[in-house]
C-alpha cells in the first residue's frame, strides 16, 4: 500500500531534466513533508506523482502498478491533488465546488451529497463559507475550500503544494494538525512546504530536496540535524530548544 517513485527523470518540453533518477516511497498512514528550496523539483515532482507531467525515464507506482494505468476517474480516487497556484475563480458556490469532489467518487443521492459537503467543509473550517461565490473569497479562503474539495474525494494519497501559503497563522496550525489527523487515521500524504516548524510538529516524516534529488529523508529531526541541511540553510537559520522538549527553527 505506497505510493513509489521509482527512478524518475521529469523536465519540461526541450529543457534540462529538473528531477533526476528520484526514488521516493510514501505508505498509507506516513505524512512526509517536503523541504528544498526554490526550483528545488518539489512542485515538479508532486505534479509527476498526480499524473499531471509525464517522466522521461522512471515511474510512478500504486501498490505495485504503473499509475498509467490508471484512467482519470480512478487516479483521482486513490490520489488528490491541491497544486500552488490557484486557478481564477469560476462563478461556483463553495458548495458546488465540494460538490465536484464528493460526486467524482460516487453517484449519490442529494441528502448524502449534502452531508459530505459539510464534512469536507468542516475539516477545514471553512463550513461558514458555503452558499458564497469562490470568486467573492480571499485567497486563504479559496484554498482552504480547494483543499475541502480534494478531501472529498476520499484518496488514498493527497499531494499538498504549499497548503498554508495565503493562510494565517491559526488556519496554518489547524490545518497541518488535520493533516497529522488523517495520516494517522490511514491517509498518505506529501505535503511540499518551506516551512520547517509545521513540519517538524506535525509530519511523521522529511525529505530535503535539492537539484531534483532527494538529498536526506527520515524523521524530522534527524533530517533537520543532517549536515545536507546545514549544507543548504546554516548560515540562515538557528535551533531553538523549547521547554517542553520540543525545537524551532528560526531564521538568523
Amino acid at each position: 500500500m505506497a505510493l513509489v517513485a521509482e527512478g524518475l527523470e521529469v523536465g519540461y518540453k526541450n529543457k534540462p531534466s529538473i528531477l533526476q533518477n528520484l526514488h521516493l516511497e510514501v505508505r498509507e498512514g506516513e505524512f512526509l513533508a517536503v523541504l528544498g528550496p526554490n526550483g528545488s523539483g518539489k512542485s515538479t515532482l508532486l505534479r509527476t506523482l498526480a499524473g499531471v507531467l509525464q517522466p522521461r525515464k522512471g515511474s510512478v507506482l500504486l501498490d505495485g502498478q504503473s499509475t498509467k494505468r490508471f484512467s482519470p476517474e480512478n487516479r483521482s480516487r486513490q490520489i488528490g491533488y491541491l497544486p500552488q497556484e490557484i486557478a481564477p475563480a469560476l462563478p461556483y458556490r463553495v458548495d458546488e465546488v465540494v460538490a465536484l469532489g464528493v460526486k467524482s467518487i460516487a453517484r449519490d443521492d442529494a441528502k448524502n451529497i449534502a452531508l459530505e459537503i459539510e464534512k469536507a467543509l468542516r475539516e477545514v473550517d471553512a463550513h461558514s463559507l458555503s452558499g458564497q461565490l469562490l470568486g467573492e473569497l480571499s485567497g486563504g479562503e479559496k484554498r482552504r475550500v480547494l483543499l475541502a474539495g480534494v478531501l472529498a474525494q476520499k484518496p488514498r494519497f493527497l499531494l499538498l503544494d504549499e497548503p498554508a501559503s495565503m493562510l494565517d497563522l491559526g488556519h496554518q496550525s489547524a490545518t497541518f494538525r488535520t493533516l497529522s489527523r488523517l495520516s494517522k487515521e490511514g491517509l498518505g500524504i506529501i505535503c511540499a512546504t518551506h516551512d520547517p516548524n509545521l513540519a517538524l510538529a506535525h509530519a511523521s516524516h522529511m525529505a530535503l530536496v535539492d537539484k531534483g534529488k532527494i538529498q536526506a529523508i527520515g524523521k524530522p529531526r534527524a533530517v533537520l540535524a543532517s549536515r545536507e541541511f546545514k549544507s543548504l540553510y546554516g548560515e540562515a537559520v538557528r535551533f531553538l530548544e523549547l521547554p517542553d522538549g520540543n525545537m524551532a527553527v528560526l531564521p538568523k
